[in-house]
């Protein structure tokens, strides 16, 4: 019993909290909401994908949310300021992300920072950088060339495009957003370099014993992760069409929940994508019900607290057991 909860826990709890809430919260079950609300959600999926990678080999990554930021203000910028359009801006930017993730990566795994003394310090540079390239103001995305497709892909639907009955009513980031959890559980389950990361968490020295190239293992995970928070920044600001340098502002806090509260160690060497997947869906979920239950913003950062620090204790007492 106490394995099987383990193993299916954080899914359980989310259906529980959604059924509660469509009890006493009103509209909460309607189409409409669970619209907005699986879009709202999606960008953190997909930035806790990476997270959980990480964090599997004992890492951290404090930096997801300015990485963000920098890799939307670095495709905006050149896409207007330059004028050389989102299709050539898009891939700079997210080649900027992923170097971002391969300086952190270096760091950790070549010079050997701390995780968190690593990305502590690239989320000041790239959110720094970030306010360096746009002067501390918003780049709208209106006049940009690609931005109707930009658009579609951060906030369109599947069906305006293609006609396909089951899955062309969901939003496009959601898309995108499983397609992200897919590959990432693939990648964790059904791969050497997913076993390579759980023995790197387990047991590093053992792991480099055994002849895993450890270095090289941690440098792919957080250049993965550089890259899925510079994707996430692109679907946002094709949503919005436009970017902000403070944008993804405690976003690394929301992953890092999202992963831990989907029952990965913090410590390393356990967890999964899905469990991942139904913590951040629990996150959202969550925030979401209390504003339609008109609580107080400030109330719900207290409960959304609480709710963390007691999701943690029950899966610390499961896994006792």
């Amino acid at each position: 019993m106490w394995k099987l909860w383990a193993q299916f826990g954080p899914g359980v709890a989310t259906g529980l909290i959604c059924i509660v809430l469509a009890t006493i919260a009103p509209n909460f079950a309607t189409a409409e909401n669970w619209q907005n609300l699986l879009r709202q959600m999606s960008f953190n999926i997909i930035v806790s994908v990476g997270m959980t990678m990480v964090i599997i080999t004992s890492g951290i990554d404090l930096s997801v949310g300015s990485v963000m930021a920098l890799c939307e203000c670095t495709f905006a910028y050149i896409a207007v300021t330059y004028g050389f359009g989102l299709a050539v801006g898009v891939p700079i930017g997210l080649l900027v992300a992923v170097l971002c993730g391969f300086i952190n990566g270096a760091l950790v795994a070549f010079v050997r920072l701390p995780p968190f003394i690593a990305t502590l310090g690239m989320m000041s540079i790239a959110r720094g950088l970030a306010l360096v390239f746009t002067g501390g103001f918003s780049i709208s995305l209106l006049q940009a060339r690609g931005i109707d497709l930009f658009h579609w892909l951060g906030d369109g639907l599947l069906s305006e495009k293609l006609a396909l009955p089951i899955i062309g009513g969901l939003p496009m980031p959601v898309l995108i957003a499983g397609f992200v959890v897919l590959v990432g559980y693939i990648i964790l389950s059904h791969t050497r370099f997913g076993r390579y990361v759980y023995a790197i968490g387990g047991n590093e020295e053992a792991a480099r014993l055994c002849g895993v190239n450890v270095a090289l293992v941690k440098l792919s995970v957080y250049c993965m992760c550089g890259f899925l928070a510079g994707l996430s920044g692109v679907l946002l600001g094709g949503r919005v069409r436009s970017v902000r340098p403070t944008d993804g502002q405690m976003w690394e806090l929301d992953a890092i929940a999202a992963v831990v509260i989907g029952g990965t160690s913090l410590i390393g060497g356990r967890g999964t994508v899905i469990g991942t997947f139904f913590g951040a869906a629990l996150i959202a979920i969550l925030r979401n019900g209390l504003v339609l239950l008109r609580v107080s913003a400030f109330w719900q950062q207290v409960i959304v607290g609480c709710v963390i620090i007691l999701a943690v204790m029950f899966d610390r007492l499961v896994r006792r057991r």
